[in-house]
């Protein structure tokens, strides 16, 4: 599935394949596509992951007590819709009754839905028959993920959906969504299944899922949309760790291996974004434990080093990357950038020294200063003495002469 139709939660009659079974994921959001180039990680390319907001807490109006109070104006609509989160941005309404409570899909289900959106003004921007994802993993918009769990089968619902639950600010090219626009959905739920075990998938069947997670995680990256980024290459991590009951040749360990590293190479990038520095190190770490030349880690492990004060261990790690791509001109900024605060916090601490303890040269010098000054007046009192005594001296002996 491309990028476009996976952030924009649809695909005309594609599927998104499975993402094997659920139980036990959780997202992995200590350890980010490997960016061609290293320009990128700071601008363009985490520590717990928000969870997507709970749907509930929204019950239908109560017919009778709502007639029981007289000064209220009847509405339908505050007995139809359902408002999901509570506050009035995700609201859903029945159009056609489905199959019943139990039909429910359940969260890591592969969903299959039809969809059509419009804007508020009634401006179509796509329909789309048969658009599938896993149900919770962040593979769509976030309005799809929180709403078509509360779908019975078969069930066709009104959704309307404020801007931060759909494209948010930025908005969409394709489809075409202005920037902070509220939609309106129209879903209906056709299918929904148990995804295949992980340890049951064909290696290659396994790549090509986790490519497309890591793919997804791109794009949340690119919106700027951090945790959710971290979120989706957690998933792709896990598929790509999955043990296998099936054959595996030693290039699809390789290829498998090769996912595996550019997801935690990303990820890092998504965790530095959010200032999540202990689980970015993590991240490159383990990059560097598969590849410990890969470059893109030793340059974000040297830019977690720098962050955290760890000066000459971030010089060290940054040279060695430098090493391996003398003509970075991204490594050169950094180590560069990286020399001359070093420089400035030794000569700080040196002061800071200098200070604590004194300065020595300055004591000698006033110590040698007093001991001459008091050699000095020692000479000077015993000439004075000698002066006198001698004085004395010689009148007794005139006196005596005389």
């Amino acid at each position: 599935m491309a990028d476009s139709e996976i952030v924009n939660g649809s695909a005309d009659n594609q599927e998104v394949a499975p993402s094997g079974k659920k139980s036990g994921r959780a997202s992995l959001l200590d350890s980010g596509e490997d960016f061609s180039m290293l320009d990128d990680v700071e601008d363009d390319v985490d520590d717990d992951l928000p969870p997507l907001e709970d749907a509930g807490g929204g019950k239908k109006k109560d017919a009778t007590k709502a007639d029981a109070v007289a000064d209220r104006t009847p509405s339908t609509e505050l007995e139809e819709w359902l408002d999901v989160l509570g506050n009035g941005q995700l609201r859903k309404k029945v159009v056609e009754a489905g199959a019943g409570l139990d039909s429910r899909p359940q969260r890591g289900q592969n969903v299959t839905i039809h969809l059509k959106t419009t804007l508020t003004d009634g401006t179509v921007v796509e329909e789309l028959p048969n658009v599938s994802f896993t149900l919770g993993d962040g593979d769509v918009l976030q309005v799809l993920d929180l709403t078509v769990q509360l779908m019975e089968m078969s069930e066709k619902a009104l959704i309307e959906a404020g801007a931060k639950y759909a494209y948010g600010a930025l908005g969409s090219s394709t489809p075409a969504v202005p920037p902070d626009a509220d939609l309106i959905l129209e879903v209906q739920l056709l299918s929904a299944e148990d995804a295949p075990d992980l340890e049951l998938m064909l290696p290659s069947e396994r790549i090509s899922l986790a490519n497309r997670k890591r793919e997804r995680g791109n794009i949340h990256y690119q919106r700027t949309d951090y945790a959710f980024a971290i979120n989706s290459y957690g998933i792709a991590l896990q598929i790509t760790e999955a043990t296998s009951r099936v054959d595996i040749s030693q290039q699809e360990e390789e290829e498998l291996l090769d996912m595996k590293v550019k997801c935690l190479n990303n990820m890092a990038a998504a965790q530095l974004k959010l200032d999540h520095y202990e689980a970015a190190l993590r991240s490159c770490v383990s990059v560097l434990a598969h590849q410990p030349d890969n470059v893109k880690a030793l340059f974000r492990k040297g830019k977690v080093l720098a962050l955290q004060g760890e000066y000459a261990e971030a010089i060290k790690t940054l040279k060695r990357a430098l090493k391996l791509e003398p003509s970075n001109k991204t490594i050169h900024a950094e180590l560069s950038k990286l020399v001359k605060k070093h420089s400035e916090q030794k000569g700080a601490e040196q002061a800071m020294y200098k200070k604590m303890l004194g300065n020595p040269t300055n004591a000698s010098v006033q110590k040698h200063r007093a001991k001459s000054s008091w050699s000095l007046s020692w000479k000077w009192l015993f000439g004075a003495t000698a002066i006198a005594i001698g004085g004395v001296a010689l009148s007794v002996v005139i006196a005596a002469r005389n």
